[in-house]
This record gives C-alpha cells, structure tokens and sequence, in this order.
C-alpha cells in the first residue's frame, strides 16, 4: 500500500510565520498530511517564548496554530485559500513545554469558500481549543498582481 503520509517541513525560502522557515523569530513549525483521513495533523512542545500567562500559551498563538492547520488543509485540493473567518474557542488552557497535538480538517465547500475545523489537544486527548474558520480561493497569480505576496 502506498504511504498517505506526507511530512510538511518549513520551506527555506517561507516567510510565514508560523511554518516558514526563512523567518528568524517564526514558530518554524512541521506538520503532517494524512492524504488517506484529509487531515492535516502536527505534534508540538511550545516553549516559553509562546507563553501569556505564566506556564500557557498566549492565546494569539494558540489562534495561529488553529489557523495554520486549518490553511495546510488546502493542499488536499491544491488550492491557494486565505483565511476569511476565524472563531477560536479556549476551553482550557493550553500548556507550554508539554507535548499538544494540532489538527485541521475540512467540512464543507461552497463555491470559493472552504469551511474547516481544528483543535488543539493535550497528550492525554483533551481538547484545550477548537477553532472554526471560513477560508476564500484565491488566485495567487492575480493576488500577487495586485500588491499581494504570496508567503
């Protein structure tokens, strides 16, 4: 059987800064796109450099790492999508330097919309955050054209 499973390593040439690699002080982070479950999936220990409150994530980080799950989601189409929409949930703190998982996935397509879903769990399974997000196709080409960058 073929393997299902890409790694998704932060480009060299990325800016982006949450999976880039050419940014200094971005997360760098690596994902992982389960081609047979459509489900984009990443394991991570967040140091103290994402912290708010002492010993959690900040919550604009954990928003990041929803979202970010949720774009990968648009390599299972090859689309480019932008996000249009994002509601995060906090249900429970999210701990710095213990193992979370991240994982995105789609659940809806209507015309240049993709709805997807995420959530951010503790090692144990417990969700500590869910984020819900609307995401627009776009044309890199033509967004680039108009002052855009593509990251």
């Amino acid at each position: 059987m073929a393997e299902t499973r890409v790694l998704l390593k932060p480009d060299s040439l990325n800016h982006c800064f949450a999976c880039g690699g050419a940014n200094a002080r971005g997360m760098r982070l690596t994902f992982e796109q389960d081609d047979a479950k459509r489900r984009i999936r990443g394991l991570f220990r967040l140091s103290a450099d994402y912290q708010g409150a002492s010993g959690f994530a900040h919550g604009g980080i954990i928003a990041t790492l929803l979202d970010e799950a949720m774009g990968k989601v648009s390599r299972f189409n090859g689309e480019t999508a932008v996000t249009a929409e994002l509601t995060v949930e906090y249900r429970r703190p999210v701990p710095i330097d213990e193992d979370i998982v991240v994982e995105g996935w789609e659940v809806k397509v209507s015309e240049r919309h993709r709805f997807r879903e995420a959530e951010i769990r503790h090692e144990s399974g417990m969700v500590l955050a869910r984020g819900r997000a609307r995401f627009t196709v776009i044309d890199p080409e033509r967004f680039a054209a108009s002052g855009g960058t593509k990251s």
